[in-house]
């Protein structure tokens, strides 16, 4: 049994490098780029750990994983939230929705890594 995680991104540049970084530690890495259809993707496809844009074209992150908490099936799924904006009440309002982890971009491949490692220990 693998590891699963599903990437909610919409900067390629972005997607490519966790990918690339978590393929390598034999993640199976699943992405979808439009907050409108996350949940879904949630849904259909089950991952272990969710890793979760604030920005996203039609939705935003937050609304998303408060999608995400009050869904009895999945409501307990790790979510890391990643965020271009570092401040305070955005660190609050994650925390306040129930996000796993936050971490600000720009951020390292080392630490999405230790990240996801954290919150899926296999």
């Amino acid at each position: 049994m693998g590891k699963h995680v599903l990437l909610i991104e919409d900067e390629p540049n972005i997607i490519e490098a966790i990918r690339f970084i978590l393929s390598r530690d034999g993640w199976r890495v699943d992405t979808h780029s439009d907050g409108q259809s996350a949940l879904d993707a949630v849904l259909d496809r089950r991952p272990d750990v969710v890793i979760l844009d604030v920005m996203l074209p039609n939705r935003s992150g937050y609304d998303i994983l408060r999608e995400i908490r009050e869904q009895d099936e999945i409501g307990s799924l790790p979510v890391l939230l990643l965020t271009a904006k570092g401040q305070a009440k955005d660190r609050e309002m994650a925390e306040r929705l129930g996000a796993s982890r936050f971490m600000t971009k720009p951020f390292s491949n080392t630490e999405v890594l230790a990240a996801l490692r954290e919150l899926f220990p296999q």
